[in-house]
């Protein structure tokens, strides 16, 4: 026994036993749980999260080294994603436990604000990018981004655009209704002709046009709502019931153009569920303190 606590005195035994704990090795009764949810102490799980972010550090920097093989390369990445799953598995704990939230971080993105490949399941670290087949994984992931954005830049023209754009607001147009008009004229006199030559009639044999419907009084909106005479909405209006004497089954309302949000109004809208979030997940939190 005496022996023994002389050798425990020891600058050399000393000098191992801080080198153990360095390395994140320890004695054998200051070991590292295999279970994260055996540990019931706060402070015991940030200590092993912190030994583990030691050992993860220092694995991520042995993994640059040129001189290793494609097979230790492997091995030493396959570690250090062991590792990473067992530091999430003590930071859950840290959480259970009402500890901070390590894992409240948001997603690597690059400068064009994609996600970088590699950071969701199986990592790849250091000179692991650049091993056979794990290159390819990679080059394919960035041609198909490139792709993707082809395909963005390509249809971005045709996002966020005004209801004018879809032709919503196209019957407040004066010019464009005249224009629809004698495009309507140069059809029917083109109908006429062709009905003519069908059945044999001179070219000056008289083709009564029928003259538009009026619109019922009413027209499935209040007297009341009426807008002005005069604005746009009122041409809208007029225009609707219009087209509604030619298609039965619709009413004027129906044939109306829809009212589209704005930008604005969008924006508030997000603004608003991003905020009941954020409160749903606060209280949340607090909850699962107390």
């Amino acid at each position: 026994m005496a022996r023994n606590q002389e050798k425990a005195q020891s600058m050399l035994y000393r000098f191992r036993e801080a080198q153990a704990a360095e390395l994140g090795l320890g004695t054998r009764g200051d070991r590292r749980p295999r279970m994260a949810s055996a540990c019931k102490s706060l402070r015991e799980c940030e200590r092993w999260r912190g030994e583990l972010l030691r050992e993860i550090s220092r694995k991520v920097a042995k993994i640059q080294d040129p001189g290793l093989s494609d097979y230790e390369l492997r091995d030493l990445n396959d570690e250090i994603n062991k590792l990473m799953r067992e530091k999430r598995h003590w930071e859950n704990q840290i959480v259970a436990l009402g500890g901070a939230n390590y894992r409240r971080n948001v997603a690597m993105l690059d400068d064009d604000g994609r996600e970088v490949p590699g950071t969701k399941g199986y990592k790849y670290f250091g000179r692991a990018k650049e091993l056979p087949g794990v290159r390819e994984l990679f080059e394919g992931k960035k041609k198909e981004e490139e792709e993707d954005n082809q395909a963005l830049a390509y249809y971005s023209k045709f996002m966020d655009q005004v209801p004018s754009y879809y032709g919503d607001v196209d019957e407040a147009d004066a010019a464009l209704l005249e224009f629809e008009r004698e495009v309507e004229d140069e059809a029917w006199e083109e109908a006429a002709s062709n009905l003519r030559a069908a059945l044999g009639l001179p070219d000056d044999a008289p083709i009564s046009r029928p003259p538009p419907t009026a619109p019922p009084d009413g027209g499935g909106a209040d007297d009341e709502t009426m807008p002005d005479a005069d604005s746009d909405a009122a041409k809208t209006l007029r225009h609707a019931r219009l087209a509604a004497t030619n298609i039965p089954f619709l009413s004027p309302t129906m044939l109306l153009p829809p009212k589209l949000p704005s930008p604005s109004e969008i924006e508030g809208v997000l603004l608003a569920l991003r905020k009941q979030a954020l409160v749903e997940e606060y209280f949340g939190a607090e909850s699962q303190q107390v």
